[in-house]
């Protein structure tokens, strides 16, 4: 078994990654560190949850030199949560040196990322567009740059961004160091190794090729508002020790594990608002024993390793089959086994077809628990709990007071203990009396009612969020990973934000939450996709329906002369090295 003081990392970063408690290294970390050591560029193919962040941020590390107030790395990621995420872990690793790891992306004031840019950041990882956008501000200097790393580089392809990174790759020194990971290797990526890396060493892990084998995953067909019940049947139905259910906003967050309190559940939420010693305090309950239930988003689930997690359930259904493995991720870790359980509404089946692609296999359907499972369980329930409370110390005192009161009233003890059940009940009722209905399939796309010709149908929005209106549809080949790419990266938005989007012919509709403020909008007002200004405003219904009386509807868009990125194309391709020496500038 190798350890990592056999991968040529030096003594420092060795102890530093034995204090975070690594043990052995993984699979892509054992073949992906030795060879960026030795300055080989590498194509890592590596699922999220494998360790990669490490497999190239320990290399990147050592190879930097902090007495010099240069750019010499650079991480460009997809997201801003990955970013963020890439950050942290770096950090960490980094602890106790004089590195300055700076973050950049989309939605975040210019005057943080300036100045952290101005004093001389060693390391920055960031989002294509908001990296474009310093590279033509002349804030970002990339020609001392040593070492780029393309994470997760088929979801930056998916969400649209070829362009911005073969027009970073193009601003960066001919004679430098390529690291590139991704989940999959499509023709694309392919291409782009081919274009920009120099005589790669391509490394795929058996970790890569599958997904956690160790996680039974099953998904329930459920209504929207008949998810909150689905879920408090199968909280007393399945035996789990603790669980992490995943909602997509914050907001979510607080009302369920709310909902969930009232109905007797030890719940609590973990969102990325919370303060660090709040979160800690939470992840603490749950490690306890204190808390059993966490309701959560994906980014303040991000790197969670509770080992009493056995179940997570999707009780929103991600909107990215990435998501949904970081989100499984979270049970079945060292080997353990675990349940995932994601909640589908009828027209969520599509994605659950992607999710099946993912896993490779298909995932198995489960029914929502009947009224008499649920009963049953009740009952052998009740049965422990009066076993477990016969040995409390205070058993004895109880077993006096009813039999005085059994005596003075004349009543059968079995009576008074019934009536101390009730009590015990708070009147609610013991036992279900109804099952709930299956939802209703969804009609074929002919059956469905239309309006009058080129009306639109009203759009009925997720709970807690709002439809808005995009100037882009098909006929500018929008897809939705562009519209999330822009809207996330140019608006400071995480995945977990986006509900349904609809792409027409010359509009699309994305939910968004009903609480953002107005300064996601004035940073969305610029912003173009395929070339074209989004133009976003709130969605208001059919025209037929629209009153011409009424308030005109307000628009986040700007004027039409409202500049946007500039492209470039990125044409240099890079030429093959002679020599594995790499020089600055």
């Amino acid at each position: 078994m190798t350890n990592f003081d056999e991968l040529g990392l030096d003594a420092n970063l060795v102890s530093r990654v034995a204090a975070l408690g690594y043990e052995t290294p993984s699979p892509i970390q054992e073949k992906a560190i030795p060879a960026l050591v030795s300055g080989r560029d590498v194509v890592g193919l590596a699922q999220t949850g494998t360790g990669k962040t490490a497999a190239f941020a320990l290399p990147m590390i050592q190879k930097i030199d902090t007495t010099l107030d240069e750019t010499q790395a650079l991480v460009l990621a997809p997201t801003r949560e990955l970013a963020l995420q890439v950050c942290e872990a770096i950090t960490s690793y980094a602890e106790g040196q004089t590195l300055r790891v700076l973050p950049v992306y989309g939605g975040q004031s210019y005057g943080a990322q300036l100045s952290g840019l101005k004093r001389g950041a060693h390391l920055v990882v960031g989002t294509p567009g908001r990296l474009i956008d310093h590279l033509d501000r002349g804030s970002l200097d990339l020609s001392h740059l040593d070492m780029l790393v393309l994470d997760e580089a088929d979801e930056m392809l998916n969400m649209g961004f070829a362009e911005d990174v073969e027009r970073i790759l193009a601003d960066t020194p001919e004679y430098k160091q390529v690291a590139l990971f991704s989940a999959t290797m499509p023709p694309a990526i392919r291409r782009l190794a081919r274009n920009y890396l120099h005589e790669p060493l391509d490394i795929a892990t058996k970790e890569a090729t599958r997904s956690t084998t160790s996680v039974r995953q099953r998904w329930m067909g459920v209504s929207h508002h008949h998810k909150l019940d689905a879920l408090t049947r199968i909280l007393e139905v399945e035996p789990a020790d603790a669980m992490i259910v995943f909602v997509r906003t914050k907001q979510a967050t607080e009302e369920l594990s709310e909902k969930l309190r009232s109905r007797g559940l030890n719940a609590a939420p973990l969102n990325g608002d919370l303060a660090q010693a709040q979160r800690e305090r939470t992840v603490n309950a749950l490690k306890s024993g204190v808390i059993d239930i966490v309701v959560a988003t994906d980014v303040a689930a991000r790197g969670l390793d509770v080992e009493r997690i056995t179940h997570v359930i999707n009780y929103d259904i991600p909107h990215d089959t990435e998501a949904y493995v970081h989100r499984i991720g979270r049970t079945g870790r060292a080997g353990r086994s675990g349940d995932a359980i994601v909640f589908v509404t009828p027209r969520e089946r599509r994605m659950l077809e992607a999710i099946e692609r993912v896993s490779g296999r298909e995932v198995e359907e489960m029914r929502i628990p009947t009224a008499d499972e649920v009963n049953a369980h009740r009952v052998e329930a009740f049965g422990q709990s009066i076993t477990q409370s016969m040995g409390s110390p205070q058993f004895g005192q109880f077993r006096y007071l009813v039999e005085q009161y059994a005596a003075d009233h004349a009543v059968d003890m079995v009576d008074v203990a019934a009536a101390l059940a009730v009590m015990s009940q708070d009147d609610k009722e013991f036992f279900l009396s109804q099952d709930i209905a299956a939802p209703k399939k969804r009609e074929p796309r002919g059956e469905r009612p239309q309006g009058e010709r080129g009306e639109r149908r009203v759009h009925t929005p997720t709970e807690g969020m709002t439809p808005y209106r995009l100037a882009v549809g098909k006929r500018h080949k929008v897809k939705p990973a562009m519209v999330v790419g822009a809207l996330a990266n140019e608006g400071g938005l995480r995945r977990s934000d986006f509900g349904k989007i609809t792409i027409g012919l010359e509009h699309t509709i994305v939910e968004l939450p009903s609480d953002l403020p107005e300064a996601v909008f004035d940073s969305l007002s610029a912003t173009r996709i395929s070339g074209k200004l989004i133009g976003i405003e709130p969605d208001s219904g059919p025209p037929a329906r629209r009153s011409n009386a009424g308030p005109r509807k307000k628009s986040y868009a700007k004027g039409g002369n409202a500049g946007g990125r500039s492209g470039g194309s990125g044409g240099n391709k890079r030429k093959p090295r002679h020599s594995q020496s790499r020089p600055k500038g």
